[in-house]
């Protein structure tokens, strides 16, 4: 229903609608107000098919109709009722005026009897509806009955009780004199064409035509008044339903229209058929008035087609103007509400910015915002444009289109203006970040250029000279990069400085006044470097007491002296100058050392920025990824972009991001803001910390599934919508990797900040934050190794902190086992990928995968462990120097393991030491808690029967008395070790010979030879680096100066040494010089004879906790302690 308030609105239109439908009305009311025929020929058809009375269409000379009653044998035995129907109808048929004259009545009796006659008079007397002008009668042809008829006719007129004359006629030629030949028919003499079954022909179907337009007029009355009393409805949807619907009773309405038009063409086509087919044919006065009704009838219907097709067109613009409204209001009310959502997000666009990068940030995220809000103020413009072109158009809603064109205008007005407002604000925000910038920059380059700057050789007038111009030079650049006046560029700004930009401003403006007073400083002290001290020699008369009170400091000043009068206080002058410039440069020194201390502190200062900066920028960038990326995979309207197999794969694809993105927004990047004053100290930040980084434990753990993922569906049509909104120009699985570079990337700063601050306070904590950040890179390494471990029953965490994994070559050498895989096994090493935990070592083979990136990661097929508390080493096995043993029960098992370098057998070596001797620690410790807790001890087992060799009998008399097998702390004999297949290992601990025994050849194993090899269950001294030429017994091309390399065979000269554990060495052979780190010449240099000094092997203090026992192998002559060895 419509609205009261477009009551006044619909107005002028609906009078328009009245005046046609009131003309529609009058037309349509034309047609149903003309008499209809009470009796129609369809009715009686019948009746009238007896032809016993049938009107010819002939007229008499005043035009009288003419109705003829045939001769008709039964015509006394036609029903009253169907009698009396006939001749109703027949004189219903003729116009009015003609009908008005009076009926002439032929009754044809020529083959009848009086009596018949008689009785046909009276009946037709007694029931003809109509006037009467004239009866006619044809009497009986035979001379009985004419003479009969005549005679009775004379004396009996009055029975017939007719008013008009009734006339007895004795042939059709008497009946010519009262009507003409033509207007007869051909059966009483004349020429009038008629077909009773054509006649009647006609008439049904003219008065079915009648009915028809009758009908189809009275139905579009009812319509039109449908359509005049429709009220317009409020919504869309409804208008559109009523608009279908008046449409389609409109085209049935026409439909119908068509159809009665076509049959009143038809019946009068159907008339004129006989002047078609003769042109001289005339049509009788009836077949005349036949085609004057259908041709009236046509004409009425036609004039209220013409009606009805006018309203129509009004009521259809009415309902096509309501529909065009109803749909400028509901988009009216859509664009409304994303302008209010535009508008409301541009007002979040308030900050200003920290950085030039982040200004720049904030000016692309505007442009993209502008860019997506395009279409937004685009569709309220083109809703403008079309409510104008209504306007235009005379739409009758204009008072209601007009404000709502003018609200939507100002909206669009309004948002255009505050997006450029906010430009402006944002490239007024960007022009003073890029000055602060360029004013820090150039700091930054001012302290460099101080921190750079040697002071050895700023001692030298010339030195100090050559600074002064760098100096003086770079001062020259702060034109077009310092800040001016500070007063100057508030007023200048003052429409984007907020507190935290004002604070920004005056800490750059205080770091350029401090740079510049560092420099002032800095020119002062050069100054006085570079200014001659040269003093005039001024003689003055020598005194007797000169050559005694003349102080002698050193025999170089006494061999000044001259023993001429003029020259002896010479001496004294020399002296006092010299003690002069001793002390000038001793101030100018410790100038430096404050001036080295500042540039530090700028240096720390820097590093700090940096840190905070990108710590920053990495947040942004993890919220980036998450709104969107993973946010949108939520987004309903996003859904049919993605692929049915990326559905409810979020947690798979990103991890624990947001996790990671929390602990970094909501703590870490605050809490290292609270040490930008003091960057010395922020390795504490660190350290509070380091358990929150083990957060990035699960999600590098997570990124292979994370990267598969991304590979089947990175071409998918919905990350390249999310990156083309996010304006990105690298795709996800870059910004994916952010999280793995960024935890890489804390140690590199921590290292830059304990470089600027060893002197610090804070330089330990420094050092253990960055030993923890490196042990967490480390940790989150081998966990993703260790996942990829499949087969092992047990559970990997009860085995300990996993401290080293790597790839090895193995040999077995086991006493107790079957002869043949003891003698298969000293040839062709197995490739096994290695586990140290704290409990346990785990010996896998390493599986490669098919695929690319992380699909083509490996995977570790379990094969056994070992009882780290059963585990012996031995470090050093001749034959190679990257081989080492790990052995295991007495030497039950030997485990022959080739590093692949030196580098990292020192490594696993060293970190089985520690596990060991830890062990060792501990059961020390709970010895003696368990001795103290006891009253006395039992004895010791016996010793073991196998003779001590010599060297083995030395260390015996050195250490004590050690048994072969472990003892427990009471004294008691324990187990020997615990049985394969049970205690650690679920699995069995042989190997699979099948497996192994691939391309092994019958040589010789060359390991086992009868020298003695060093075997070790503790840690030793380190190996200490001294000055001096070596011999390189192995290639090198890792120097830190990619031009210095080694070769096996160069000899090689250690320098001194460096920061960081690097020495500077020079190649003899080639003359080339370079840094080489510590460990790495330890590899290089281990078995040069140059290079004894080094072997661990005479190391004596690593004797203490060491200790050796007989051998239990015939062909290992070999030295051998394990960790059960030293409990006694």
């Amino acid at each position: 229903m419509g609205s009261l308030g477009e009551c006044h609105i619909c107005h002028w239109i609906y009078g328009d609608i009245a005046e046609l439908w009131i003309l529609l009305k009058n037309s349509t009311d034309e047609i149903m107000h003309q008499d209809i025929t009470p009796l129609c020929a369809a009715d009686i058809e019948d009746q009238l098919k007896k032809q016993f009375a049938y009107l010819s269409g002939g007229r008499g000379e005043d035009g009288s109709p003419v109705i003829t009653f045939p001769d008709y044998p039964t015509f006394s035995e036609i029903p009253e009722r169907e009698f009396q129907n006939v001749l109703t109808y027949l004189t219903s048929i003729p116009s009015l005026r003609d009908a008005g004259i009076g009926f002439i009545l032929v009754i044809d009796r020529r083959q009848d009897k009086w009596t018949s006659v008689k009785a046909s008079i009276l009946r037709i007397a007694a029931s003809f509806p109509g006037n009467l002008q004239l009866v006619l009668v044809l009497r009986p042809t035979g001379f009985f009955h004419r003479t009969l008829t005549d005679l009775a006719f004379r004396f009996n007129r009055d029975e017939f009780k007719m008013k008009v004359p009734i006339i007895m006629l004795g042939s059709v030629t008497e009946l010519q004199r009262y009507i003409g030949k033509s207007q007869l028919t051909e059966d009483l003499g004349g020429s009038l064409d008629y077909s009773h079954s054509r006649w009647l022909s006609h008439r049904t179907a003219i008065e079915n035509f009648a009915l028809m337009v009758k009908e189809t007029a009275q139905m579009l009355q009812s319509f039109g008044t449908e359509l005049a009393e429709t009220e317009l409805p409020n919504d869309v949807q409804s208008t559109s339903i009523l608009l279908a619907a008046h449409t389609e009773k409109k085209d049935k309405m026409k439909e119908d229209l068509r159809l009665a038009i076509e049959q009143g063409h038809n019946i009068l086509a159907s008339i004129t058929e006989p002047m078609t087919e003769n042109p001289d044919y005339q049509l009788n006065q009836d077949q005349l008035d036949n085609q004057t009704t259908v041709e009236r009838l046509l004409a009425q219907l036609n004039e209220t087609e013409m009606a009805f097709d006018e309203f129509w067109a009004k009521h259809q613009q009415k309902l096509e103007q309501c529909l065009q409204l109803r749909h400028f209001e509901q988009n009216f009310r859509e664009v409304r509400a994303a302008l209010d959502i535009v508008s409301e997000r541009l007002s979040a666009f308030t900050d200003v910015g920290n950085s030039c990068s982040h200004v720049e940030h904030i000016l692309k995220d505007l442009a993209s915002f502008e860019e997506k809000s395009h279409e937004t103020v685009e569709k309220a413009r083109v809703l403008v444009s079309e409510g104008d072109q209504f306007i235009q158009n005379e739409h009758y809603a204009v008072d209601s289109i007009l404000p709502k064109c003018n609200e939507l205008q100002h909206l669009c007005d309004a948002f255009t203006t505050e997006t450029d407002k906010r430009k402006n604000l944002l490239n007024k925000s960007l022009e003073l970040h890029s000055l602060l910038e360029k004013s820090m920059k150039w700091c930054d380059e001012g302290i460099y250029l101080l921190a750079s700057q040697p002071v050895d050789k700023c001692q030298s007038q010339d030195g100090a000279e050559s600074a002064l111009r760098e100096i003086e030079k770079f001062l020259d650049t702060g034109a077009d990069n310092r800040i001016e006046e500070l007063n100057k560029i508030c007023k200048e700004y003052e429409t984007i400085l907020n507190q935290d930009l004002m604070e920004h401003v005056q800490k750059v403006f205080q770091k350029q006044e401090s740079m510049e007073e560092m420099f002032r400083k800095r020119q002062v002290s050069l100054k006085k470097l570079a200014a001659k001290q040269t003093r005039p020699v001024q003689p003055v008369a020598p005194r007797p007491e000169a050559f005694v009170k003349s102080p002698c400091t050193s025999p170089g000043l006494r061999r000044d002296y001259v023993t001429s009068p003029e020259s002896n206080m010479i001496p004294r002058r020399n002296y006092r100058r010299t003690k002069s410039e001793m002390s000038e440069m001793q101030q100018s020194r410790s100038g430096s050392v404050m001036d080295d201390e500042e540039n530090l502190a700028v240096l720390r200062s820097h590093v700090i920025n940096e840190l905070i900066e990108t710590e920053r920028a990495y947040v942004d960038e993890l919220l980036c990824v998450l709104e969107g990326y993973a946010a949108e995979m939520d987004n309903p309207l996003m859904t049919h972009l993605m692929s049915p197999g990326l559905q409810n794969k979020k947690d798979i694809l990103f991890g624990n991001m947001e996790e990671i993105y929390h602990f970094h927004n909501r703590i870490f990047v605050r809490e290292l803001e609270n040490y930008i004053e003091y960057p010395e100290l922020v390795g504490r930040c660190f350290l509070e910390r380091m358990e929150d980084f083990q957060i990035y434990e699960k999600y590098c753990q997570n990124k292979p599934r994370s990267e598969s993922l991304w590979r089947q569906f990175s071409d998918s049509v919905f990350f390249q919508e999310c990156q083309r909104k996010l304006d990105h120009k690298l795709s996800l699985d870059s910004y994916l990797l952010k999280p793995v570079q960024r935890i890489t990337k804390y140690q590199l700063l921590l290292k830059e900040m304990l470089k600027y601050s060893k002197n610090c306070e804070g330089a330990e904590d420094l050092q253990e934050a960055l030993t923890s950040i490196l042990g967490i890179l480390k940790a989150v390494n081998d966990s993703m190794h260790q996942i990829a471990i499949t087969g092992y029953d047990g559970n990997l965490n009860e085995l300990g902190k996993l401290l080293m994994q790597g790839s090895f070559s193995v040999w077995t050498d086991h006493k107790k086992g079957h002869s043949k895989v003891k003698d298969l096994a000293r040839f062709k090493p197995m490739q096994r990928h290695l586990f140290l935990h704290e409990k346990a070592v785990l010996f896998c083979k390493k599986r490669e995968e098919n695929g690319e990136g992380y699909e083509k990661a490996p995977s570790y097929s379990y094969k056994h462990s070992l009882n780290m508390t059963a585990v012996g080493i031995t470090e050093n096995v001749k034959g190679d120097a990257k081989k080492f043993e790990i052995w295991y029960n007495a030497r039950e098992e030997v485990y022959i393991i080739q590093a692949p370098t030196l580098e990292i057998k020192a490594t696993w070596v060293k970190e089985i030491r520690k596990v060991l001797t830890s062990q060792l620690q501990a059961y020390r410790e709970a010895s003696q808690h368990r001795t103290l807790e006891q009253t006395h001890s039992l004895p010791l087992p016996a010793p073991s029967c196998t003779s001590p060799s010599r060297n083995q009998t030395r260390n015996l008399k050195k250490l004590g008395e050690r048994k072969t097998y472990p003892t427990s702390p009471e004294g008691y004999i324990m187990p020997k070790y615990p049985e394969k297949g049970k205690g650690w290992t679920k699995a069995s601990h042989s190997l699979d010979a099948s497996e192994e025994n691939d391309g092994w050849s019958s040589a010789e194993d060359p390991l086992n030879s009868s020298d003695a090899e060093e075997e070790v269950v503790g840690g030793g001294e380190e190996m200490k680096l001294t000055p001096g030429k070596y011999t390189v017994v192995t290639d090198y091309d890792k120097g830190i100066s990619e031009s210095f390399t080694v070769k096996s065979g160069d000899a090689v000269q250690l320098i001194h040494e460096g920061e960081d554990g690097l020495w500077y060495v020079k190649n003899l052979t080639s003359g080339r010089e370079g840094w080489v780190p510590a460990n790495n010449l330890l590899m290089l240099i281990g078995n040069s004879k140059s290079a004894q000094s080094l072997s661990s092997s005479e190391s004596g203090t690593a004797s203490s906790i060491l200790s050796s026992s007989s051998s239990c192998s015939d062909s290992c002559n070999v030295s051998n302690t394990s960790f059960l060895d030293l409990k006694g």
